[in-house]
C-alpha cells in the first residue's frame, strides 16, 4: 500500500529526505508519494542539545535517519545506548517507550523510533526537573521559525 504525505515548507525552511537536504526559496508544498524517511528542520537536534540520555539517543536515531550510509556506525552506538537506557529509568512510560523504540529499530524503522522518542523527552525533562521548552527544544541552533 502506498502512502502520500503532503509537506509544506515556509520560505527558507529545510527538509532532510533520505540523505538529501532540500531548502525552500518560498512557501512551497509537495507530496511524497512513497514511504521515505524525512525530517523537517524543526525536528533536527543539534549536537550541543544532547544534554540528557534521551536527547543523546534522539541524536543517534536522527543520524540513522539522515545518513543512511552511516547506519552501521550509528547502529553500534544505538545498541550500547538502548541497553543502558533501559537500566537508567524506572518510569513505566519511558520504559514502555524504550521497548517500542527497540521494536521499531529492529523492524528497520528508525524514523518511527524517533517519533516515539519525541514523546518521551518531555517526560525525561520532568524527571530531571528541567524546565520544559516544548517542541522548540528540538530546533537546530540558528534555525528560523
Amino acid at each position: 500500500m502506498s502512502t502520500m504525505t503532503r509537506i509544506t515548507l515556509r520560505p527558507g525552511e529545510r527538509i532532510f529526505i533520505n540523505g538529501a537536504v532540500l531548502q525552500s526559496d518560498g512557501r512551497s508544498s509537495f507530496d511524497i508519494l512513497n514511504t521515505v524517511p524525512y525530517l523537517r528542520e524543526h525536528e533536527i537536534m543539534h549536537a550541543q542539545q544532547t544534554v540528557t540520555p534521551l536527547r543523546q539517543l534522539y541524536y543517534v536515531l536522527q543520524t540513522m535517519v539522515m545518513e543512511p550510509n552511516g547506519m552501521e556506525t550509528a547502529r553500534s552506538v544505538y545498541d550500547d545506548s538502548i541497553r543502558f537506557l533501559a537500566l537508567a529509568f524506572a518510569n513505566p512510560t519511558v520504559l514502555a517507550g524504550i521497548d517500542t523504540i527497540r521494536g521499531h529499530v529492529a523492524a528497520g524503522a528508525p524514523l518511527e523510533a524517533l517519533r516515539t522518542l519525541q514523546t518521551l523527552i518531555p517526560i525525561e525533562d520532568a524527571i530531571l526537573g528541567r524546565q520544559s521548552q516544548g517542541a522548540g527544544d528540538l530546533k537546530v541552533v540558528g534555525a528560523t521559525s
